[in-house]
């Protein structure tokens, strides 16, 4: 139990018809259904630099879940994705691709990783070059691509777009087209969140094929995909040097550097305490709200005691619409 008594649902164990195996990812219970669907359970766990933390974020699955279905179709007419439907809060349900074992980011903006990289004296990152005399937050002339090769345990990995064709990650042909959509989608995105009087700084893509087919896979656009800045004030902090008003996931990594931790040997994740934890599920539902512009709805069990009901509510959920797809 967490704060508020609020209740977070950090680990599944179903069993679905047709099912056939379960992976387990940092934040998603992925559960295969006959080797063509894939069953995405969005869980409350969390992590920061490839590290799980031990504490899950209440309604934090909800969040990422129901945010990146409605970036899935909105960005559908651009290339289709593995979305079938979204039965439960929780739970997406999909096609099942073959992954590239890459992931593709993309960068508006001077900030995260990119910032710790440059001001560490970098001046390029994936083998892509980054003007000199740049501060942090600070818009790119052209927004960059820095992929990072997938790693199935600890960290992803910088990698060049031609390191990827010349070790066969993904060939030439479809690295260029992956490259072409990552561009489409993140233009879309930034025009959805400066209708909302957001900025999307940086994000990442997934994809995979089925079939010969090219899909966006997992999720898009979320606060633990993306990054953030409000709109309103931007100009004013880059220029006094200030930092950003921001909504993504940044200020949980920011929190636990601050306490000696950055997911390196030997070091110890600092307490999670109630107040804590309440103060990371307010950041998400605020970005739910600002992103969507819609009113976050907080399901019934969730706010009491009941986990037991949650998860037989997602299991009654996704079986129903497993039968449909028969």
């Amino acid at each position: 139990m967490t704060s508020d008594n609020m209740e977070a649902i950090v680990n599944t164990d179903f069993h679905f018809p047709g099912q056939t195996g379960k992976y387990t990812g940092k934040v998603r219970d992925v559960y295969d259904i006959n080797g063509e669907y894939l069953v995405m359970v969005v869980t409350d766990r969390i992590s920061a630099f490839d590290v799980i933390l031990p504490e899950g974020i209440p309604y934090k699955g909800q969040v990422l879940n129901q945010i990146a279905a409605k970036f899935l179709d909105a960005t559908s007419d651009i290339l289709p994705n593995w979305k079938i439907a979204s039965p439960d809060p929780m739970v997406t349900i999909g096609h099942k691709c073959e992954p590239f074992k890459v992931e593709m980011v993309i960068r508006g903006y001077l900030a995260g990783h990119a910032w710790r990289e440059y001001k560490a004296g970098k001046r390029t990152l994936c083998g892509v070059p980054m003007p000199d005399g740049m501060v942090e937050n600070q818009r790119f002339p052209e927004p960059i691509i820095t992929p990072s090769s997938k790693a199935a345990e600890g960290h992803d990995e910088d990698i060049s777009k031609e390191e990827i064709i010349a070790s066969g990650l993904v060939s030439k042909e479809d690295y260029e087209k992956i490259e072409a959509y990552t561009r489409a989608i993140y233009k879309r995105g930034c025009e959805i969140a400066a209708k909302r009087g957001l900025i999307l700084v940086d994000t990442k893509y997934e994809f995979g094929k089925k079939d010969g087919q090219i899909y966006l896979m997992d999720e898009i656009h979320t606060p633990d995909s993306s990054r953030y800045f409000y709109a309103d004030g931007y100009e004013e902090r880059l220029a006094k040097g200030e930092k950003q008003r921001q909504l993504s996931k940044e200020f949980v990594r920011e929190w636990l550097m601050a306490n000696g931790f950055q997911g390196q040997t030997g070091q110890k994740v600092p307490e999670m305490t109630p107040e804590i934890v309440k103060s990371i599920t307010d950041r998400y539902i605020e970005l739910f709200e600002n992103i969507t512009g819609e009113r976050f709805c907080r399901l019934p069990g969730q706010d009491g005691t009941d986990k037991e009901a949650i998860l037989r509510r997602i299991g009654s959920n996704v079986s129903d619409c497993l039968a449909s797809l028969r």
